[in-house]
């Protein structure tokens, strides 16, 4: 059983500047639905909640400088909550408790990454954390919507006992960092490669930053050369494990993926939220009426 998360929360942001030169990007809110309602959450929040909701106690958060806002965040603070019952918001003092008890039946470690050196030095960074167990590893700025595909990842690291990745199919391969496999079950794949950014078509597979990597990772994150950006690739770190005999799988998910990168992937994490949570044709229509399309 995984009983270990890392988040990874330490990127700069550079593509939301000014919003993220002081407060972080995984802090941006997407809609939430809860009793017919709708809220909004940081998308780090959600990435907790999922983690935990899978069964994850024991949590790294690997952040960077400017962060601070995210301890902030996991902070409980319950005289909030006092204030919000006694002026009868009770349900946002609801959420702010299932919230706040998650906090504080989970076991929180916090890591600086004091100079961001590439997702791979991310992880390496939770070292100390880790230790010698199969963990599972996330990036705080995107998630999937409407599935917990966090449980579906453990489940079937828990059933093959092997590393996982998960992906996704999209449209521009060339965007993301792609694994080339073959299928061994519905939705699964033993992976051959995996190549960042392929110029020429190899697979439409995009990695979605969320794994079950082997105490070994580490090993192989010591021996990854820097990318021609200066940076120490997680996938760089993974085709080394590949290499040397680790049989890697990947699952690939059909849920709604959305991340907060840039402008234009924060608006689609809000359209598409709010999508999942009212339904296309209530979106349409608020759409229509607010702005005049």
């Amino acid at each position: 059983m995984i009983s270990k998360g890392v988040l990874l929360a330490a990127g700069l942001g550079t593509r939301l500047v000014p919003y993220s030169k002081e407060m972080p990007k995984e802090m941006l809110p997407i809609f939430y639905g809860f009793n017919g309602k709708m809220y909004l959450k940081p998308v780090i929040q959600v990435a907790f909640e999922q983690l935990y909701d899978a069964g994850i106690r024991e949590f790294c958060f690997v952040v960077g400088r400017g962060k601070r806002a995210i301890e902030d965040h996991f902070t409980p603070d319950w005289d909030f909550v006092e204030y919000l019952e006694r002026n009868g918001k009770d349900e946002y003092a609801e959420l702010l408790k299932d919230f706040y008890e998650k906090i504080e039946k989970s076991f929180i470690v916090w890591v600086n990454q004091p100079i961001p050196r590439g997702t791979g030095h991310a992880v390496y960074m939770a070292k100390g954390f880790v230790g010698d167990d199969f963990f599972l590893a996330a990036a705080a700025d995107n998630i999937f919507v409407g599935e917990n595909v966090t449980e579906k990842v453990i489940s079937l690291h828990g059933q093959t006992k092997k590393p996982v990745i998960t992906v996704r199919k999209v449209k521009d391969p060339s965007r993301y960092g792609v694994i080339v496999g073959d299928k061994v079950a519905e939705f699964v794949y033993l992976v051959k490669g995996i190549v960042e950014k392929p110029k020429e078509f190899v697979s439409n597979l995009a990695n979605v930053s969320l794994y079950i990597f082997p105490p070994e990772i580490f090993k192989a994150i010591e021996e990854t050369k820097p990318s021609p950006r200066g940076e120490i690739e997680i996938t760089d770190s993974i085709q080394l494990l590949i290499k040397s005999g680790v049989e890697f799988i990947a699952y690939e998910s059909e849920a709604d993926w959305v991340d907060v990168g840039n402008w234009e992937s924060f608006l689609r994490a809000i359209l598409v939220s709010l999508k999942h949570h009212m339904g296309s044709e209530a979106l349409k229509n608020i759409l229509q009426e607010n702005l005049d399309l």
